[in-house]
């Protein structure tokens, strides 16, 4: 089974928009956009953080270029994620004023 090479510029490059993503995190952290909406500051954070962690994912671990059972494993495991967020955002909602005990 031969292995996909990936160049050192590919490797720069996925670290450079990490790295910009790192700055635009830090950046938003410092910027009030809770009078667009509430909660916008947390939206914006999850979403810079959920692209980063797409570029590794793809990249640093080898997906993009790997099998598609890895593919499968990988979307599995994301899966189990988002019904894991289904079971702590539904506990969440059911609790008065969203206290918790």
């Amino acid at each position: 089974m031969s292995e996909h090479i990936v160049s050192r510029k590919v490797y720069f490059a996925i670290f450079g928009a990490l790295m910009i993503g790192t700055a635009l995190t830090v950046f938003a952290a410092f910027v009030d956009l809770d009078h667009i909406f509430h909660g916008a500051n947390t939206v914006v954070a999850l979403t810079i953080a959920v692209f980063k962690a797409t570029l590794v994912v793809l990249y640093f671990m080898h997906v993009r270029y790997s099998s598609r059972l890895t593919w499968v494993i990988v979307a599995a495991g994301f899966f189990w994620l988002g019904i894991m967020f289904v079971f702590t955002i539904s506990d969440y909602m059911t609790r008065p004023n969203g206290l918790t005990p």
